[in-house]
């Protein structure tokens, strides 16, 4: 089926790009699979064309429906005007805007209906039962599976040589298990591994139970992923042929979406990123070394106002941030006195406000360095220097919310002023304006 899949006719081969300052800093040569660079950002239009191709005469005139959380919506209504086939997406309202715009302008009719897939996907069955559509599955069917398996086709044709390891984005399993399937046929000594967000890891809980399960919630961070309960068919071909799966934090997934960046100078969307944070998740766990690992850059469709969030959570990923709360003497000199202790290390992150006449809480974001100067290290060296300190840099709460926690009201304080002042971006800037 993957040999024959009739994708070619609106999907493109995509380059296996090299990621040549990720490779220098794990010690392994590290590929992508540039999916994103499909004409509708995601490999989703292999699985959705191959499937619509398929259909008879009958099943086409009647139109097509699906539910979705973006890039095989994409994907279809691209396939469906590409066939002359009517197309209805549900798609849940969650759903990134830049997605819905995307299906809109390929011509398919849009609804948005539930806050999850599990709502999208009972409502466009209800429309089937209604207005006779057919049903396109996201990815829990084989031709949508065999689609997807020609990215594995191309990926074995563009590195013939030493290849040790995939690492597939989960979902749904579509497009792992096409992966997995042709590679295993051809070369079974490569590993199949899939890549899921700690907080959506139905085919790990699957895995590790034997069978399908349900997730009683899943996070939408990583929304092209957030898929409670993996295929029935992509099960199936998951549990004999993936050798593992990785589970990855959001702050990982955005830090992988940085590297991603610093090597190609473009933006993926989370779920897209998920293959590159499981090979560096792999690599610090196994102590691999010169390896050959391919990630499926798999989209690219993430909304702009997203990107604040990633920027501020990659460097946490790569711990090259500390978020802490300190905790120190409200009088002359103490606050200068802090300063002094971080020393040289880059403040990303302040907020100080008068607590009570004893002393004053600060949150405060310091570059550290995994290597060189780690978060450990510094809430050392503070410790010894007299300041308690809380570590909440794996806090979700601090790290979302960190700018409004000012550490209380100030009902002492009599005619307060609020002053704004602007530093320059470099290490040391508030101590030497302590010092004037």
């Amino acid at each position: 089926k993957i040999l024959t899949s009739r994708v070619y006719d609106v999907a493109i081969e995509t380059p296996l790009q090299g990621a040549r300052q990720l490779s220098e800093r794990l010690g392994n040569q590290v590929l992508l699979k540039r999916e994103d660079l499909q004409p509708v950002f995601s490999f989703k239009i292999r699985g959705a064309y191959n499937k619509l191709a398929q259909l008879p005469a009958e099943q086409t005139a009647r139109g097509v429906v699906t539910a979705s959380a973006g890039n095989h919506a994409q994907g279809l209504a691209l396939a469906a005007r590409e066939l002359g086939i009517k197309a209805t997406i549900v798609m849940p309202r969650t759903t990134p805007e830049i997605k819905v715009k995307g299906v809109r302008s390929r011509g398919a009719t849009v609804v948005l209906h539930g806050d999850s897939f599990p709502e999208a996907l009972a409502y466009s069955l209800k429309l089937v039962d209604e207005q006779g559509f057919v049903y396109i599955h996201p990815y829990d069917d084989p031709d949508t599976i065999a689609g997807q398996g020609t990215v594995a086709m191309e990926i074995l044709r563009q590195q013939p040589g030493q290849l040790d390891a995939i690492f597939v984005p989960v979902g749904g399993g579509g497009l792992i298990a096409g992966i997995a399937a042709y590679v295993k046929y051809l070369r079974p000594e490569i590993r199949v591994i899939g890549v899921e967000p700690d907080d959506s890891n139905c085919l790990q809980a699957a895995m590790a139970a034997g069978e399908r399960v349900v997730l009683s919630q899943v996070g939408l961070f990583a929304d092209g992923v957030a898929v409670a309960q993996i295929g029935h068919h992509t099960f199936e071909v998951c549990r004999h042929y993936v050798d593992e799966v990785i589970t990855v934090s959001t702050d990982e997934i955005c830090a992988a979406i940085k590297d991603i960046y610093d090597d190609t100078r473009s933006i993926t969307e989370p779920s897209g990123a998920l293959g590159v944070a499981g090979i560096k998740k792999y690599v610090e766990q196994r102590g691999v070394s010169g390896q050959t690992l391919v990630a499926i850059d798999s989209g690219a469709n993430v909304n702009f106002d997203r990107l604040r969030h990633v920027a501020e959570r990659a460097e946490l990923g790569e711990g090259r941030e500390a978020i802490i709360a300190v905790t120190i003497p409200e009088q002359p000199g103490s606050f200068k006195a802090f300063c002094e202790a971080i020393g040289k290390r880059q403040i990303t992150e302040f907020n100080y406000r008068y607590h009570t006449d004893r002393e004053a809480h600060i949150f405060v974001g310091v570059q550290t360095h995994p290597e060189n100067d780690p978060r450990s290290a510094l809430i050392a060296s503070l410790t010894g220097q007299g300041f308690p300190v809380l570590d909440l840099t794996d806090n979700e709460l601090a790290k979302l919310h960190i700018r409004h926690m000012v550490g209380g009201h100030a009902e002492r304080v009599n005619d307060e002023v609020v002053l704004r002042f602007e530093f320059p971006e470099r290490p040391g800037a508030l101590f030497n304006f302590l010092n004037r």
